[in-house]
C-alpha cells in the first residue's frame, strides 16, 4: 500500500481524497518509482472539475513528478534501482509511489534537483515547445507572456530574454510584477489596473508583438488579438479563467490575416526522440544558467486540496510542488 490523492468524484478542491492505494509490481516495459517531489499544475484543476475528461473514476490526480526508481519490470534495460527519474504522463502523480511506462522516464542530470525536476517535465517541456517549436523565438521578437509570475510564466519570460526576444509580461498584482521583472520581463503590465492593449501598443509604439503566448483564456483572449501584429500568431495553450469562446473566422483576418493555433504538450512529445530533444535542451538550459527554477510555494501531499485552492485564488507565485 502506499498513499496517493485520488478523486472519486469531479468537483471541487474537497474531491481531492487523500487515502491507501496498492501499487502493482511493474510489468514488462515498466518501472516502479518512489516519487520525492509531485508538480502542481492548472491542468490538475481542469482534471478535478472534469473540464477535461480522465479516462475513468476514481483516478490519481497529477501529471509530472520526480524520484528514483524502485524495481523495473521486463525487457527494461534502460532503467536501474537506484536512477534518478522525472516524468510527464496523463495522471497517476499525486501519489508516495506509482508504476510508469518506462518510455515516459527521463534520467535527471546529477544538477537538477528532484524539486526541479517535478515541476521541469510539464511546465519546462510546455516552455520549451511553445518557443522553440510553436514559434520559434528569435532576437528581435517582441512577445507577450500572460500570466507571467506564474509557473509557465517565468520560465517562459527567463527562456524568451534568453533566446534575445523583447519580453512583454501581464500579472495581477505589484508583487507578482517585480516577480516577473526579475524574471526576464521588460516590461510589465497589470492587467487589473491598466488596458494591456492599450500599453502594449504604447511599449510597442503600434508595431505591436509577433507572438502572444496565453494560458489564461476566456478573460484575455480578445484583447490578445488586438496585440497581434499582422500576420502574427496567437498560441492558446490554457484555460485559467476559462476556454476561449467559440469565435468567427473572420476575426483573424479583421486583425491582420493572424494565425492561431491551440497546442498541447502530447503532440509535441509524441515520441520518445521528441520527449529525448526537449528534455536534453531543457536541462542544459537549466545548468548553463539561462533558465532558474523558483520553486515558491511546497505543500505535503495530503494537503493538495489546499493547494489546489491557493492555485485556483491566483495566491501562488513561480512553480509550485507537493511533498509525498
Amino acid at each position: 500500500m502506499t498513499k496517493a490523492v485520488r478523486v472519486h468524484k469531479v468537483g471541487g478542491p474537497e474531491a481531492l481524497v487523500y487515502e491507501d492505494v496498492d501499487v502493482a509490481a511493474p510489468a514488462a516495459g515498466e518501472v516502479r518509482i518512489r516519487q520525492h517531489a509531485v508538480g502542481l499544475n492548472f491542468i490538475d484543476v481542469y482534471f478535478r472539475t472534469g473540464l477535461y475528461k480522465a479516462p475513468g473514476l476514481p483516478f490519481i490526480a497529477g501529471n509530472e513528478a520526480a524520484g528514483e526508481v524502485l524495481a523495473v519490470g521486463p525487457g527494461v534495460t534502460n532503467f536501474h534501482p537506484g536512477d534518478r527519474v522525472a516524468y510527464y504522463f496523463t495522471l497517476g502523480g499525486y501519489a508516495s509511489e506509482r508504476v510508469i511506462p518506462a518510455d515516459k522516464l527521463v534520467k535527471l542530470p546529477d544538477h537538477i534537483t528532484y524539486e526541479q525536476g517535478a515541476v521541469l517535465m510539464l511546465k519546462g517541456l510546455t516552455v520549451w515547445y511553445l518557443l522553440h517549436k510553436t514559434f520559434k523565438v528569435e532576437p528581435g521578437h517582441r512577445v507577450l507572456i500572460h500570466a507571467a509570475a506564474g509557473g509557465i510564466g517565468l520560465l517562459a519570460c527567463q527562456w524568451a530574454r534568453a533566446l534575445g526576444a523583447h519580453v512583454i509580461g501581464t500579472v495581477g498584482s505589484k508583487a507578482k510584477a517585480d516577480l516577473a521583472l526579475a524574471n526576464g520581463c521588460d516590461h510589465v503590465i497589470l492587467y487589473n489596473e491598466e488596458d494591456f492593449v492599450a500599453r502594449v501598443k504604447q511599449i510597442s509604439r503600434n508595431e505591436l508583438c509577433d507572438v502572444v503566448y496565453d494560458g489564461v483564456g476566456k478573460t484575455t483572449f480578445p484583447g490578445s488579438l488586438s496585440c497581434l501584429r499582422p500576420r502574427g500568431l496567437f498560441v492558446s495553450f490554457g484555460n485559467a479563467s476559462g476556454p476561449v469562446p467559440p469565435f468567427p473566422l473572420a476575426e483573424l483576418n479583421n486583425h491582420g490575416s493572424l494565425f492561431a493555433t491551440r497546442p498541447k504538450l502530447n503532440d509535441y512529445v509524441s515520441t520518445r526522440k521528441e520527449l529525448l530533444e526537449g528534455a536534453d535542451t531543457l536541462f542544459a538550459a537549466v545548468i548553463n544558467g539561462k533558465l532558474h527554477v523558483p520553486i515558491n510555494h511546497a505543500y505535503a501531499l495530503k494537503d493538495a486540496a489546499k493547494a489546489h485552492i491557493e492555485l485556483e485564488s491566483r495566491a501562488t507565485t513561480g512553480a509550485a510542488i507537493l511533498r509525498p
